[in-house]
């Protein structure tokens, strides 16, 4: 396996972080107030919109915690470019994104796969759908982040939080209705563009609150939009004319996207007494991404003669393949709860009921069209550059016409030609219906107790959660030829050139998408043609989950030394219903599984001074498999033996792991930090080819447990760990203009690797998917006279490339990559703050890569974006 990270060893990044942020370079005089001074536990925390206030309110939730947990505030949230809380989340230590065209999507804690990061909002767990329902992991771009007061990420669990996290779970908060007295409005407008394009982007925010003490109310609402052109450059490899490996083909593309996230929320509160709070509340967000795909992939492996070399090449009558679409893609989450929240002299209880319900659904008709004879082009290619073989000179194709059978033979180079003529696909043209919809709902009751004593408090609770999901993954089983419903792709050639910053060699024009997939859709209504229903019986899924997670967990005050230690029990069980498909005979198929599980943890947090925290936790937490991973629904061949299927037996992934963290609380405002942490995970998930070995596929007496299934499966073990840095600081004790300078950064580095079997009964040892070994997250700010200017930088390392979640082997890496943003704020008055937010101005390219990243596989670009705009606040 190749990586190209920096050289260095584990050991020598562990030894360059610390001498960086040693403690001694961050220090300043004491200033005449700590950060905490004035903050007890348990007091509100009202954040009133500076960078400090904000740093502070953040630091104060980590020292008092009962664990290894780190916080971003909303007003410091709003105080960098993020559209969703995604990009949100990765100001925090330790915490990368994986982003889709550009946008952040998901988030990796300590760099570890994306399905060991559980979600809660307001204490009550959550669970994501993906298209096709690859994985559990949540899709943060569909929530904004303006809806949140505060973001919370447990790296260590309690016994009161869910065991369904390995390395952490982010609690996502919502606003009070009671947190401020009086009337409130809050918001911003703003208004910018794309780089890349010229596209609009815009957003715009409102919350408005009331409360008399008593009765407490607060509406909100949120929309951002952008308007954007991704470029996009794909390729494959195989041996070339002279044995070099050589492209198979370029695949040049631009995408137009329309993408729009929206959020509601609504929080009623009630208290007759002080400690007495009712509420109900409700959240409504979604995600629109409305996306057009104009792509041309040059077929340079099925040319008829020439050369196709790993530098260049020179080809005579290769095939162009077209594909064009207009594409939705949806993701919307419900959820409402309503509860109390009740505290007496000595005991207390909270109690909440919810319901959430998730819906993910992708409708992409892929219209593909193809080039043949005399369409076909010539070409020369130059590959100096991996990341951008370029077409550097195109040709038509001539041919002779055989006399007596009049097919065209002894094809050469033609007339040359500037740009592609969209009006060329004269070969085989069909629709492929890429069309899924997944839909989970989901039922919560918990409650939580606790009862105190002079230096010990017992805390018991319980969880109950049931979620039906059902849905369907993509299966390429079915098209539409367009012969079929009468329709021409050349007729919708357009003449508007590409927006790109990518070298192209040759030109292209976009087709009018849009026009294409209404005509499509108007003649498949007219042919009688659903595109759903041509996704196969086996492809569909019905799940139900129910789980039952009682809890017993004390806490001790020891003078300077407080342990919280107790355990979770998790009982899970799962009935899961599919068809199966044997040469063309239906017949449904249901499998049930249930286990008991025991998650006990223990956390120690010890005051050395009234500076000083040192922690110390032990825990074992879970992971469950991807709903499609587990479906049952199968394509059986009786013949061959072979099944296309989930893997219905697979188990959850468990860990045994510990943290430690060392947290100085600097005089006047800051933090350093340095927490380590180490997992052993065992039944470790991965792709792969083995035997059933069960009798989930059995029907009508057949015995399949001996037959191949490609599926995903429990591998045995494998070992995460890695050391975070963290350093937030306003130098306030400088004189005069310079007390307004600040640094906020945080530097992770990493390890890990797990085992698992080949095909061939082997041992395979790999990387973990999604696992960067570096991520740096550094901020300079300055605050001062109404001035508000931070920059931040971002960068990860490389890591094996894992949308869903899973992976083996040394496959697809997404290759190192970094972004600099710049916000700026101007404090008018009390209630108004102009801004500029401008991002990704190093204009990154990412990459994907197939081993070294000689040989990348994608290249994408987004450009920067910026955005212009009116905060208010009264």
């Amino acid at each position: 396996m190749t990586r190209n990270s920096a050289g260095l060893s584990f050991k020598h990044k562990l030894i360059i972080g610390t001498a960086l942020l040693s403690p001694a370079t961050l220090a300043g005089p004491a200033s005449a107030q700590t950060g905490t001074d004035d903050i007890e536990e348990g007091d509100v925390i009202v954040v009133t919109g500076s960078i400090l206030e904000a740093q502070q309110a953040a630091i104060a939730e980590k020292r008092e915690a009962k664990n290894v947990v780190d916080v971003a505030s909303a007003d410091s949230v709003g105080r960098f470019p993020d559209e969703n809380i995604a990009a949100a989340l990765t100001r925090l230590p330790g915490v990368a994104v994986q982003r889709d065209q550009g946008q952040a999507r998901y988030i990796q804690v300590r760099g570890a796969p994306n399905r060991w990061t559980s979600v809660s909002i307001n204490g009550i767990p959550q669970t994501g759908t993906d298209e096709g329902s690859a994985g559990r992991a949540y899709r943060f771009d569909a929530v904004p982040a303006v809806l949140l007061s505060e973001l919370r990420v447990n790296k260590s669990l309690t016994p009161n939080i869910t065991a369904e996290a390995v390395t952490a779970n982010v609690d996502l908060l919502t606003y009070s209705a009671l947190g401020n007295e009086g009337f409130t409005a809050s918001g911003d407008v703003g208004y910018g563009m794309m780089d890349l394009g010229d596209g609009e982007q815009r957003q715009g925010s409102l919350r408005l609150g009331w409360s008399d003490g008593t009765w407490g109310i607060v509406l909100g609402g949120s929309h951002y939009k952008r308007e954007q052109v991704t470029d996009n450059r794909e390729y494959g490899y195989s041996t070339g004319t002279d044995g070099t490996i050589a492209p198979t083909d370029i695949d040049v593309r631009s995408y137009l996207l329309d993408r729009e996230t929206n959020g509601l929320y609504g929080d009623i509160e009630f208290q007759p007494v002080d400690g007495q709070v009712f509420h109900v509340r409700g959240i409504y967000t979604e995600f629109k991404d409305d996306e057009q795909r104009n792509a041309y992939q040059f077929e340079l492996d099925e040319a008829s003669s020439g050369t196709r070399t790993s530098t260049g090449g020179d080809l005579v009558n290769v095939p162009v393949d077209g594909a064009f679409n207009d594409a939705k893609y949806r993701n919307r989450n419900l959820i409402l709860s309503t509860g109390a929240d009740l505290e007496f002299d000595d005991w207390g209880l909270s109690a909440q009921l919810g319901y959430t319900r998730t819906e993910n659904s992708t409708y992409l008709p892929l219209t593909l069209a193809t080039t043949g004879g005399a369409n076909n082009v010539s070409l020369t290619y130059d590959r100096s550059d991996p990341n951008f073989p370029v077409i550097t000179g195109l040709y038509a194709t001539d041919f002779d016409v055989d006399p007596i059978t009049g097919d065209l033979i002894n094809p050469r180079r033609g007339a040359a030609i500037d740009r592609f003529d969209p009006t060329s696909f004269n070969g085989f043209n069909f629709i492929l219906p890429i069309v899924t919809e997944t839909v989970s709902d989901s039922m919560t009751a918990k409650v939580d107790l606790y009862k105190q004593w002079d230096d010990f408090t017992v805390r018991f609770g319980g969880l109950f959660q049931q979620r039906d999901i059902s849905g369907n993954i993509f299966n390429d089983a079915g098209i539409v030829p367009l012969a079929v419903i009468g329709q021409n792709v050349n007729d919708y050639a357009g003449s508007a050139p590409w927006d790109t910053g990518f070298p192209l060699g040759v030109s292209f024009t976009y087709t009018d998408n849009e026009a294409l997939d209404d005509d499509q859709q108007r003649l498949l209504e007219q042919a009688g043609i659903d595109l759903s229903d041509l996704n196969p019986p086996q492809d569909f899924f019905d799940q139900k989950e129910t789980i039952f997670a009682p809890y017993l967990m004390g806490e001790f005050e020891l003078g300077d030394l407080q342990i919280i230690a107790g355990a979770r029990a998790e009982y899970y069980k799962v009935r899961n219903s599919g068809t199966a498909s044997t040469g063309g005979i239906l017949t449904p198929l249901t499998f049930e599984d249930d286990y008991f599980d025991l998650f006990p943890s223990v956390n120690l947090r010890y005051n050395v001074s009234d500076d000083i925290v040192l922690r110390l936790a032990g825990l074992r937490g879970t992971a469950r498999p991807a709903y499609a991973a587990v479906r049952i629904g199968s394509a059986i061949n009786d013949v061959s033996e072979v099944i296309e299927s989930g893997n219905p037996a697979l188990k959850p992934e468990y860990t045994w792991g510990v943290d430690a963290s060392f947290e100085w609380y600097l005089p006047g405002n800051g933090i350093f930090s340095v927490a380590a942490f180490h997992r052993w995970v065992d039944d470790v998930l991965y792709t792969g080819t083995q035997r059933v070995n069960s009798d989930a596929f059995d029907s009508d007496g057949i015995d399949r447990s001996n037959y191949l299934l490609s599926a995903n499966f429990n591998g045995q073990s494998g070992t995460v760990s890695g050391v975070e840095f963290n350093v937030q600081h306003q130098f306030d004790f400088l004189p005069g203009a310079l007390g307004g300078f600040g640094v906020q950064g945080g530097l992770t580095l990493l390890d890990g690797e797990f085992d698992a079997l080949d095909a061939g009964g082997m041992v395979v040892t790999s990387d973990f998917p999604g696992l960067s070994d570096t991520i740096v997250n550094a901020s300079v700010f300055y605050e001062k006279y109404g001035i508000s200017a931070r920059v931040s930088y971002q960068w990860r390392s490389d890591y094996i490339d894992t949308v869903g979640g899973l992976g083996i082997g040394d496959g697809e890496f997404r290759g190192a990559y970094e972004n600099l943003d710049v916000t700026l704020r101007y404090k008018i008055n009390d209630n108004f703050t102009v801004y500029a937010d401008l991002a990704n101005l190093t204009d990154e390219i990412y990459t994907a890569f197939d081993g070294t990243s000689d040989f990348p596989v994608e290249v994408e670009q987004i450009g920067a974006r910026y955005m212009f705009g009116l905060r208010f606040d009264f």
